[in-house]
């Protein structure tokens, strides 16, 4: 398999020098998006600085996208690979899904998750679950509270429908009407079905190496039992010879001269 570092050394060094800067400008982000969203009783002023906290960092996590763009050997390529990327990069500039800004975040703080799990999927899948359900919950309710005839007006319910979404259960007692809502919920019910496959494919990976660790001290086994009976043949066998060549002693003995 080939890694970031093999295939692409020069972002692999830009990640090892921006990373942690990035992950904690996410944080920033999140906090401040979320602080927007949540507190109603703030002034225009209040608003206006969060907003312009919530537009600077989303420019800089741009930045870093086109910074890795150049850094990419082939670029075409890279491009393919990070559609994702640069679609929440871009669809946030169109006013009706200014609330999909939230999710360049996502990008930024499940790389630094990932590396900090290696390998840990358990750990992996609850952080990157609860990320998720954060952001969506953030991002559904900003874009359905204000609108008309909309079930997601309060943070508690904008939870509940994230969680029955990412789930993949579904109710239906909550969902969202306006456009961007439902590109939050289209983002979400593909985010939930690769999360079903990563649990499903490490559970199925849990039993395999289980299986196949019984397998190997099975054969383990067989084989030290086998070396013993091996062991045990050998003895009967050296003993055997012993008493041939004691009754040929005794049968020359007894010979006429």
């Amino acid at each position: 398999m080939v890694t970031v570092s093999d295939d692409e050394p020069r972002i692999a060094a830009w990640d090892r020098r921006v990373d942690w800067w990035l992950t904690g400008l996410a944080v920033v982000f999140l906090a401040a998006y979320a602080w927007e969203v949540l507190d109603t009783s703030l002034g225009a002023d209040d608003r206006a600085a969060l907003e312009v906290v919530i537009t600077v960092t989303w420019v800089v996590f741009g930045i870093d996208y086109l910074v890795r763009l150049a850094l990419a050997r082939q670029r075409l390529r890279y491009v393919r690979r990070h559609l994702l990327e640069l679609a929440v990069l871009l669809l946030p500039m169109f006013r009706p899904l200014r609330a999909l800004r939230v999710f360049t975040a996502i990008g930024v703080l499940n790389r630094q998750l990932r590396d900090d799990a290696r390998g840990r999927v358990a750990i992996y899948v609850a952080g990157t679950v609860a990320l998720i359900s954060f952001v969506a919950s953030l991002a559904v309710l900003d874009a359905e509270r204000a609108a008309p005839d909309a079930t997601l007006t309060t943070f508690g319910e904008a939870i509940w429908w994230t969680i029955t979404t990412l789930s993949t259960v579904g109710y239906g007692d909550r969902y969202p009407v306006t456009t961007e809502g439902r590109f939050v919920a289209a983002a979400l019910m593909v985010a939930g079905i690769a999360l079903l496959g990563v649990v499903t494919a490490s559970i199925a990976s849990w039993f395999v190496e289980n299986l196949r660790q019984a397998g190997q001290q099975v054969e383990k086994a067989v084989e030290v039992e086998a070396d013993r009976t091996d062991a045990q043949l050998s003895e009967v066998l050296d003993e055997l010879r012993r008493v041939s060549a004691r009754l040929d002693a005794l049968e020359r003995d007894r010979r006429p001269s």
